[in-house]
C-alpha cells in the first residue's frame, strides 16, 4: 500500500488539502475553457459527500437554483478547480447528506457550526450567596473610624 500511495504523490499534478467537511458551503471556482477563451465559473453549494479514493478523491456539491436541485461531482486533484472557498461551516452528524435532496426551503438547510462554549468556572470572588459587587460597594461606603483618624 505504501507503494501505491508513493506513486500517487509522484504523478499528483496539485497539492491541495480538503479543508472542509461534510455539511459546509462552498464555493468553487472552476475554469472552463470555451474555444480559445477560458473564464472561471463559480458554483457554490453544500458538500453533500466526499469520496476518498486516493488520487481520485471526489466531492459532491449541491445547490439549488430556480427551486430545481443540481449538483456536480468536483474532482479534488484537478487542475480546473482555480481555488475551494468555505462560505461557512455547517453542522452535520452524517457521512452523507443524500437526505437534501428531498428537501426544499428552510429544512434543507444545515445548522451552523459555532465556537465551542467555554467550560463556566466559579471564582472565589462569585461563590453562591456573595456577589463581587456587594463586597466591593461595603468598603467604598463611609469611612471607618480607623480611615477618618489617618486622614485628619
Amino acid at each position: 500500500m505504501d507503494i501505491m500511495r508513493e506513486v500517487e504523490q509522484r504523478i499528483m499534478p496539485v497539492k491541495r488539502k480538503l479543508n472542509f467537511t461534510i455539511g459546509d458551503t462552498v464555493r468553487v471556482h472552476y475554469r472552463i475553457v470555451e474555444g480559445n477563451r477560458e473564464r472561471i465559473q463559480v458554483f457554490e453549494g453544500i458538500v453533500i459527500a466526499s469520496d476518498n479514493k486516493g488520487l481520485s478523491k471526489t466531492f459532491t456539491v449541491r445547490k439549488l437554483s430556480f427551486d430545481v436541485g443540481v449538483e456536480r461531482i468536483f474532482p479534488l486533484y484537478s487542475t480546473r478547480i482555480a481555488k475551494i472557498e468555505v462560505v461557512r461551516k455547517g453542522k452535520s452528524r452524517r457521512a452523507k447528506l443524500y437526505y437534501l435532496r428531498e428537501r426544499k426551503g428552510k429544512s434543507a438547510k444545515l445548522r451552523e457550526k459555532g465556537p465551542k462554549a467555554e467550560k463556566h468556572s466559579v471564582s472565589a470572588a462569585d461563590a453562591p450567596g456573595e456577589h463581587a459587587g456587594d463586597a466591593e460597594s461595603a468598603g467604598e461606603g463611609a469611612p471607618s473610624g480607623s480611615d477618618q483618624q489617618n486622614e485628619s
